[in-house]
């Protein structure tokens, strides 16, 4: 019997999340304040985040617990289904056996909302009841505006222009669970009244909408909380409930992966399914090959420089040793929006630094390409975004084609892309283009970054 779909019984959903930080193969290069460029001490964030999310920013405990009232949320829609691709290997000819984590089945679409929920309820108990925040392609902002409204808070949306423009059903999605989504830049923070003055035809930036958002909880003494979709740590640890169940899932058909693939722009998806098996490559030596995707128009792990820059472009942000393109960096208005992000997450920049994971860039055509072939194999509707680790799938399915090789390849369906047809139909149409990064930006990022 065929295993199309791995279902994990619910009375075995994780009930606490992966933290990665003691099991790193380096010591994290610490957060630094953007004003004193000192190491970041817990009180500093506290105008943007509350108590329990500041905690486990800095812990260094191996496990966290889920909270009953997480937990409860959860249910709805996890565990996930994994699912093999009996009909995707068929269409390639490969010996290799392809499984994937389909995030795409929760009510934002995608794996956004396990750190949405996770992020409204401390902020909840916190005595907090609105948040803001950025989004790049809709899915964070929908994850957002969904988590709000089930704990009954306001949420605003600053979405970055070209996808504000791009994805007007996103948008809708987002205000029909209450959220106010203003396209970014905007006139209502200072930061962006100054970016449209100077660069009054932007497509805006992830850099942008995170210094618009971080404005407004930092001028709103203490009323407003800021949430973030990717990068920190504690976004990370709440992603990895997806690892977890991908892992318990995979040993119950007795499977284990050789190869774990995932898009990246910031790191929530990637690291989602990746760390818990980081973990099984750095305690038990086992030989895993981690393939983090990204546009070659945006490459920030692929030609970045490793270096502490702050994490938006007015400079509000901690700053963290990452890859990065340089914080004011506007990468080229791709449909893939969720990847369109200069830097990423400390902890992947250091795992690729050591060598734990590597990184591959795509045009995205050749994603484009791979979701078709995807969707009418699979009967799914891919995510631009999650186009880029198909792509990466299909190649390393491929290389077993040519080697004979029998590898065993999983990676994270991070959403679907109902609210993305537009950009399909670019595609269909022949307007895509394939933009890869030119010199010059590297050049102007080595200049912009702090020297720390």
């Amino acid at each position: 019997m065929n295993n199309y779909q791995i279902l994990l019984d619910p009375a075995k959903l994780p009930d606490a999340w992966y933290n990665i930080m003691p099991d790193l193969p380096a010591p994290m290069p610490p957060p630094l304040h953007p004003g004193t460029l000192q190491p970041l001490k817990p009180e500093d964030l506290v105008a943007l985040f509350p108590p329990g999310l500041i905690e486990q920013e800095a812990s260094m405990a191996p496990m966290i617990s889920i909270p009953g009232e997480v937990m409860d949320a959860y249910r709805m829609f996890r565990p996930t289904p994994l699912r093999r691709a009996y009909r995707l290997e068929k269409a390639l000819g490969t010996p290799a056996k392809i499984f994937y984590k389909n995030e795409s089945v929760s009510p934002a679409g995608s794996h956004k909302l396990n750190t949405a929920i996770a992020q409204a309820y401390y902020n909840k108990i916190a005595g907090i009841n609105e948040l803001t925040t950025e989004t790049g392609a809709g899915q964070w902002g929908t994850a957002l505006s969904i988590a709000c409204s089930a704990f009954g808070m306001k949420c605003t949306v600053f979405m970055v222009r070209v996808s504000f423009t791009q994805k007007p059903y996103r948008r809708s999605l987002m205000q029909t669970f209450g959220a106010r989504v203003v396209s970014s830049p905007s006139n209502e923070t200072n930061y962006g009244r100054k970016v449209l003055a100077e660069m009054p035809d932007t497509t805006g930036s992830l850099g942008i909408a995170i210094t618009e958002a971080i404005e407004v909880a930092a001028m709103s003494e203490g009323r407003i909380k800021y949430s973030l979709g990717s990068v920190l740590n504690h976004v990370l640890l709440h992603q990895t409930i997806i690892g977890e169940e991908a892992k318990l899932q995979m040993e119950s058909i007795g499977e284990e992966p050789d190869v774990v693939i995932g898009c990246c722009g910031g790191g929530s998806n990637f690291a989602g399914i990746a760390f818990p098996y980081v973990q099984d490559k750095l305690r038990k030596g086992k030989k895993i090959d981690f393939i983090a995707v990204e546009p070659k128009a945006c490459p920030t792990l692929t030609r970045g420089l490793y270096a502490y820059d702050f994490g938006d472009t007015g400079q509000m942000t901690p700053l963290l040793k990452q890859y990065t393109l340089g914080h004011d960096f506007v990468p080229s208005g791709i449909h893939a929006g969720g990847l369109r992000y200069h830097g990423v997450a400390a902890q992947l920049a250091l795992l690729c630094k050591e060598g734990v994971m590597r990184a591959v860039a795509c045009h995205q055509n050749e994603c484009f390409e791979a979701a078709l072939l995807f969707a009418r194999a699979e009967s799914i509707v891919p995510a631009p975004e999650s186009a880029h680790a198909i792509r990466c799938a299909i190649d390393e399915a491929l290389k077993c084609k040519e080697t004979g090789e029998k590898k065993t390849i999983l990676f994270n369906l991070s959403g679907h892309g109902h609210f993305d047809m537009t950009a399909y139909d670019a595609y269909f149409s022949g307007k895509l283009e394939d933009l890869d990064l030119d010199q010059s930006v590297i050049d102007a990022a080595e200049l912009s970054i702090p020297k720390v």
